[in-house]
């Protein structure tokens, strides 16, 4: 199927919401894990989100090169061509952003995008991440008004981060300490600033004690239930409800099936995965490489296998390892056999 449309995805996560389930949102940065995720998201029979960050917009346009905005419109050149060929739908979104990353990354794909929309055509990517998390919540809001107008007048969705998720990813790292934990004040802060939808559409990275990265339990200390007080605190002051806000859960890692339902439960409709299928992926590759040594290496004056270090045969295990655990991502949250495509 092809990309989402606007209305696509915004019917997505009304039905996520509506129905109790969340979409996994998986981090790429090559053709190939691409492809996994469109694999593992057919074989789920589950429609879903594929994003880009920083640093993978820089891959993408060659680790020499790093022009991440130049990466960014790469990737969704050819996540929007290959897409067609699968049966489910996905959305392009573009995900962490900080401050000193604005002008580089994101305000040139959102300008690309209005010249899209221009011509009549569907924006480039259908969400774009402001993570403002490293600034004073009032600065962070500031900029994000002025995105979300940018955003709505193009059809496509802001994701704000409100708090702090620990850890590190591309190079934005955090502190593990008591900002993981988004306030009540904090969420009717944002609605002042961004409304309910009025001012255009967005999703908010509430934080209960996420991390990126990889965490042993008992490291962090999740609070999902942190999301339906804030919840449940927005309804009784605006009477929107019963969950107002669209959530997004970061730095799901090492996260319990529990934490994940009640996360869900609470509005959660977008959740981001990137370590566990990076591990999978890079895995499968070691274990090929381990089993078929003389095979990729010429040893002892040998010439190798040429069919074993063609870079599609051990491609083919990493992609349908990757894609195994997107498979499994989708059961996690729910999004398992809900595809409509």
């Amino acid at each position: 199927m092809p990309v989402a449309t606007p209305e696509q995805y915004a019917a997505m996560l009304d039905k996520a919401k509506s129905d109790g389930f969340a979409y996994p949102a998986f981090n790429v940065s090559s053709s190939q894990t691409i492809n996994s995720v469109l694999q593992g998201l057919t074989e789920a029979g589950s429609d879903g989100i594929i994003q880009v960050t920083t640093g993978g917009a820089d891959y993408f346009a060659g680790h020499t090169v790093k022009n991440r905005a130049a990466g960014a419109i790469a990737f969704a050149k050819f996540a929007t061509e290959v897409a067609k060929n699968y049966p489910v739908t996905v959305a392009l979104h573009t995900d962490h952003c900080p401050k000193d990353a604005l002008d580089g990354f994101v305000m040139p794909l959102i300008a690309a995008s209005e010249e899209e929309v221009k011509a009549g055509r569907n924006p480039i990517f259908q969400s774009h991440m402001w993570d403002g998390s490293a600034v004073p919540l009032t600065e962070n809001l500031e900029i994000a008004t002025e995105m979300l107008k940018r955003t709505k007048a193009i059809n496509a969705i802001l994701e704000v981060e409100i708090g702090v998720v620990g850890g590190e990813e591309d190079g934005v790292s955090h502190d593990i300490n008591e900002h993981l934990y988004t306030t009540l004040d904090d969420a009717i802060a944002t609605v002042e600033a961004l409304g309910l939808g009025e001012q255009g559409r967005y999703m908010a990275a509430l934080t209960f004690g996420n991390v990126h990265g990889v965490y042993k339990p008992g490291n962090v200390k999740l609070q999902p239930e942190l999301l339906k007080t804030i919840q449940d605190g927005l309804t009784a002051k605006y009477g929107h409800g019963p969950k107002p806000l669209d959530l997004v859960f970061h730095g799901g890692s090492g996260s319990t099936d529990a934490e994940i339902a009640e996360a869900v439960a609470n509005g959660v409709v977008k959740m981001n995965i990137d370590t566990d299928t990076q591990y999978a992926f890079t895995r499968s590759i070691a274990g090929y490489m381990l089993s078929n040594y003389e095979g990729v290496l010429k040893l002892d004056g040998e010439v190798g296998n040429k069919k074993v270090y063609d870079p599609r045969a051990w491609g083919k295990v990493a992609e349908s390892a990757m894609a195994a655990r997107v498979l499994e991502s989708t059961k996690q949250l729910g999004s398992y056999g809900t595809s409509t495509s």
